[in-house]
């Protein structure tokens, strides 16, 4: 278990104080990777630094990436942070339930945290495999960006801590699929359902959601996207160089065998 594979990843933070503020308790914490998405606000700059301390190094090593996908590059498991209750049906975990599960083995992750201003929308939601929401006081809920990032990173501290006083067995394997891995298979499948008339565009979104959940909570393995990536190719191929009547009577042959 170790925290060097986790990734916080902010995005489009438009606060300087904010972003210093989270190196430094990712440096408190011993967490050293922070990815910083099309940020607002220059992560380098004197404000930022003074928030940062003596981790100032955390800044001066942290990823700029322009898109959101692209910070989850590598990446076989996320969490994201939302403070609100939304109408995706989401199953919302407190960060000690579901933090633990950033940090097995052999793992690469990511704990996503949302724009100061909106916090993370529906399609950067679609992201991300489990969903986390800080308990707090329902008279004055809210919490800054850097207060959500601290009490998150302090958990994960904690259970880094757990497991070297009490080791947890290590998994024979790991090899979940990247994030990067499935959304090239989402894309995939999204067109071809598009193009035989399952989805259609004004509604494709709501079912690729759904398509989606049910993958993220299989955890498929990187040989298994292939396998479903090869299944589509195989069913565009049909498409292309069958003839209609060919593919009708393999349907009607496979309905009487069954």
């Amino acid at each position: 278990m170790s925290l060097g594979n986790v990734r916080i990843i902010l995005v489009e933070p438009a606060g300087p104080l904010n972003v210093g503020s989270v190196a430094r308790v990712m440096k408190n914490m011993g967490l050293r990777q922070l990815w910083l998405v099309n940020p607002h606000c220059d992560p380098l700059g004197e404000q930022a630094r003074q928030m940062a301390v003596h981790g100032a190094d955390i800044l001066e090593t942290a990823q700029q990436v322009a898109t959101f996908p692209d910070a989850l590059t590598g990446c076989q498991r996320a969490i994201a942070t939302t403070a609100r209750v939304r109408n995706l049906p989401i199953q919302l975990e407190s960060p000690r339930v579901a933090l633990p599960w950033l940090v097995e083995t052999g793992v690469t992750s990511a704990l996503i945290f949302g724009p100061e201003d909106r916090g993370l929308n529906n399609r950067e939601l679609n992201y991300a495999q489990r969903f986390i929401c800080i308990p707090s006081n329902p008279e004055y809920p809210s919490l800054n960006l850097a207060q959500s990032v601290t009490i998150c990173c302090y958990e994960l501290y904690q259970i880094a801590q757990l497991h070297l006083q009490t080791p947890l067995p290590v998994p024979h394997s790991i090899d979940t699929a990247s994030l990067d891995d499935l959304e090239a298979y989402y894309q995939h499948l999204e067109t071809l359902l598009l193009k035989i008339g399952y989805l259609y565009p004004h509604t494709a979104g709501a079912r690729m959601e759904k398509l989606r959940r049910l993958l993220h909570r299989a955890a498929p393995s990187t040989a298994e996207v292939a396998m479903l990536r090869g299944m589509l190719r195989q069913v565009e191929w049909a498409l292309a160089f069958l003839p209609r009547s060919d593919i009708d009577d393999s349907l009607e042959t496979k309905s009487v065998l069954e």
